[in-house]
């Protein structure tokens, strides 16, 4: 790497910081005047303040299974260390919270894709699934635009054929973005799009294929079916595809997020997760219980509207960030 690449990955990675903190501004605001409140007067961390952050912690959407087993550890470190303060316990979270999360990150293997997409012939097919409305179309062409910057050959395939804004937009953001998109129009049979788009990938020797598919959640056996129907037709293409199922979650829903991920992981093979509209949610904490309950690597997270607002998940950065204080 040379002295110029070197200064402008600085810089890039700057710029991803402050994309970060300012997309999480609302959650971490939230957090800490309610955690405030809840050590106010006190000393040490006992009893009433444990309550007291549970429910703070329930509140910023982490979920019930996850806050206990954080309190959980909040109470051992407790018992172990005989005397904490209430001033320590912002960094005792972050630390507690990184360790639960220890392995779920994904952007171990974000980078792992653009390594592998290195194969020509033989691109890395990505599946992306999620209801309408979180933003699925929208990550796509954000994911198009890093691979893309990235010097990868991607080729975007348009199978939510169900509904034609889904489709011209995704043929919007390809020429945004400047990689083919493959789309039959509406109405058309979307394995027949993702076979065309696995088999395009093929010719061209792209790095990456990414897929779009129908976000219908009202009957989960024509959902299964349907999904499973993709994957039988692009393995007559390339036999190990698609080599990651991403289901991309609006995080300003926050439970319902969790309802969400808990209906396509029976549906479907999932395998990492794209978590959306951080920036306009105060429930960041939505990030943690579902990397936490579902066991699914948290692949990237939406911090705001900009192309390079799709960033690569890190638990230390996250956390790190969500527990900085102005």
């Amino acid at each position: 790497m040379g002295l110029f690449d070197f200064f402008k990955k600085d810089k890039e990675s700057k710029e991803q910081q402050e994309s970060l903190d300012k997309g999480l501004e609302k959650s971490k605001t939230s957090f800490f005047d309610q955690l405030s409140k809840a050590v106010v007067g006190k000393a040490t961390v006992d009893e009433a303040v444990l309550d007291d952050l549970e429910s703070v912690l329930v509140h910023a959407d982490v979920g019930i299974e996850t806050t206990v087993k954080v309190i959980d550890r909040i109470e051992k470190r407790v018992a172990r260390d005989k005397y904490v303060s209430t001033s320590e316990l912002d960094r005792i979270l972050r630390e507690e919270i990184a360790g639960l999360l220890d392995g779920n990150s994904g952007a171990t293997g974000s980078r792992a894709i653009l390594d592998r997409a290195d194969s020509p012939g033989h691109p890395f097919v990505i599946m992306v699934v999620g209801v309408n409305g979180v933003g699925k179309t929208t990550t796509i062409g954000k994911l198009a635009h890093r691979f893309h910057s990235a010097g990868k050959k991607v080729v975007l395939g348009a199978a939510d054929t169900f509904r034609a804004a889904a489709v011209d937009q995704l043929i919007i953001w390809g020429q945004r973005v400047g990689v083919p998109v493959i789309s039959h129009g509406m109405n058309t049979d979307p394995a027949s799009v993702a076979y065309d788009a696995v088999q395009k990938g093929v010719e061209m020797g792209a790095d990456v294929v990414i897929i779009d598919t129908a976000g219908r959640l009202h009957n989960k056996v024509n959902l299964m079916n349907e999904l499973s129907k993709i994957k039988r037709v692009m393995q007559k293409v390339l036999p190990d595809a698609p080599h990651e199922v991403l289901l991309v979650l609006d995080g300003s829903t926050g439970q319902n997020a969790f309802l969400q991920a808990k209906e396509f992981t029976k549906a479907t093979e999932v395998t990492a997760l794209a978590i959306t509209k951080l920036d306009g949610t105060a429930k960041g904490g939505v990030v943690i219980g579902i990397s936490d309950q579902f066991n699914i690597p948290v692949r990237y997270i939406g911090v705001g509207e900009k192309m390079t607002d799709l960033q690569l998940f890190d638990r230390h950065t996250y956390v790190n960030s969500l527990f900085s204080k102005k």
